[in-house]
C-alpha cells in the first residue's frame, strides 16, 4: 500500500504547476516610477485605481503590494518526447538556432497569475535558461494584470451570485477564437486544459465554451480566452441587470 500511494504522488507532482507567490519585502523595495512611488508612500491603497484610469503598470511590484494572494502557473505550451515516439505536454517550448559554433538552444513559456478573485495576467517569457525565461514570464504576467468582471449570466440558474461570466464574449487572436458562455452552479469549466487556468486563476467557477479555427496554435488559444476576459469590462450593462446578474468588477 505504501509503494502504491508513492507511485501515484510521484504521478501527480508534474502536474501540480500552480504556484503560491512569496510573501513581499516592502521595505527593500526601491520604486522607479511615479505610480511605484505612490504606492509604497501608501497615496494609493488599491490596484482598480491605477486599472480604472488606463494608467500601465511599469514595475511588477506594484502588483506584489496591492494584491494578496497571488498565484502563478505555468501553461503547458511545449512538446517533450515520449515513449514510443509519442509527444508529451510540456511547459518549456524548446527552439533551436543553427551557428557555426553550435546548436544554441532557446527556452519560451508562458505563465499565468491571478488572485482567483477578479484579478488575473498572463506573459510570455523568452531566455537562454530555463530560470531566466520563467522569472520573465512572470514579470510580465504581472505588468499585464487586468480587472474580471463576473456574475450569473445562466437563464438556468439566476441565483445572483458572481460564479461565472454575465454573458457571453468572443475573443479572437490569430486563427483561433474561443466564446465564453455563462453556465449554472456546479457546471464546472468546460475548457480546454491552459484555458481553464486562466479562468480558474481568475475566479470563475463555472463556465461553458466553443472554439473555432486553428485551435491547434495553443498560443493564440490562450491569447483568445485572455482576450474574452478583456472585453468583459468593455461592454456596457444596464443598471437592473447588474443588479440581476450580480455582477462585480475585481475583487468580492
Amino acid at each position: 500500500m505504501a509503494e502504491k500511494q508513492r507511485t501515484s504522488e510521484r504521478r501527480r507532482r508534474p502536474h501540480e504547476r500552480v504556484h503560491r507567490e512569496k510573501e513581499f519585502d516592502r521595505e527593500s523595495w526601491k520604486p522607479k516610477t511615479e505610480i511605484g512611488k505612490r504606492v509604497k508612500a501608501g497615496e494609493i491603497k488599491a490596484i482598480d485605481e491605477i486599472i480604472n484610469q488606463g494608467k500601465p503598470i511599469l514595475e511588477a511590484e506594484i502588483v506584489d503590494c496591492l494584491l494578496e494572494g497571488l498565484e502563478n502557473t505555468l501553461l503547458l505550451v511545449g512538446q517533450s518526447k515520449g515513449k514510443f515516439g509519442g509527444g508529451k505536454g510540456s511547459i518549456w517550448r524548446q527552439t533551436q538556432k543553427k551557428t557555426p559554433e553550435g546548436n544554441k538552444p532557446s527556452f519560451a513559456t508562458v505563465c499565468v497569475i491571478g488572485n482567483k478573485d477578479g484579478y488575473v495576467g498572463i506573459g510570455f517569457g523568452k531566455g537562454k535558461e530555463t530560470v531566466p525565461a520563467r522569472e520573465k514570464a512572470t514579470r510580465k504576467a504581472k505588468l499585464n494584470m487586468i480587472k474580471v468582471r463576473r456574475g450569473c449570466g445562466s437563464w438556468q440558474c439566476n441565483c445572483g451570485s458572481p460564479h461565472s461570466v454575465p454573458y457571453k464574449i468572443v475573443g479572437k487572436s490569430g486563427s483561433a477564437q474561443i466564446v465564453l458562455m455563462p453556465a449554472p452552479r456546479g457546471t464546472g469549466l468546460v475548457l480546454q486544459k491552459d484555458c481553464k487556468d486562466i479562468v480558474q486563476l481568475a475566479g470563475i467557477k463555472d463556465i461553458h465554451s466553443k472554439t473555432f479555427g486553428d485551435t491547434g496554435s495553443k498560443l493564440n488559444l490562450i491569447r483568445a480566452c485572455f482576450n474574452a476576459l478583456q472585453k468583459l469590462t468593455e461592454m456596457r450593462v444596464h443598471e437592473e441587470y447588474v443588479k440581476r446578474s450580480g455582477l462585480i468588477e475585481g475583487k468580492i
